[in-house]
């Protein structure tokens, strides 16, 4: 099974950036769906933004036109880099990835948006 380790979350104003990585420990994005979601307190998780084996991306209503995912196939690395934070997309934000027959997450990573 393959392990997967997130980063990049953190503290930061209303309108600023983060990016955040997603490592995986063997090559799996070129042939796996991925994407990335996120739990606020009392919330139940949500669908952030995904991206096909293909490279083909798709986003929620909420984060559309703010983030953007990406892969580096090379490093093994799924990335979702968000501008024009707000303080609703606070949360832990987790990785995942479906090859078809088995779906892993990662243990997420908190971003905390103050306004």
């Amino acid at each position: 099974q393959v392990q997967l380790v997130e980063s990049g979350g953190g503290l930061v104003q209303a309108g600023g950036s983060l990016r955040l990585s997603c490592a995986a420990s063997r090559s799996i994005f070129s042939i796996s769906a991925a994407g990335w979601h996120r739990q606020a307190p009392g919330k139940q998780r949500e669908w952030v933004a995904g991206i096909t084996s293909v490279g083909s991306t798709n986003y929620a209503d909420s984060v559309k036109g703010r983030f953007t995912i990406s892969r580096d196939n090379a490093k093994n690395t799924l990335y979702l880099e968000m501008n024009g934070l707000k303080p609703e997309d606070t949360g832990v934000y987790f990785c995942k990835v479906d090859n078809g027959l088995r779906v892993s997450w990662g243990q997420g990573t908190q971003v905390t948006v103050s306004a």
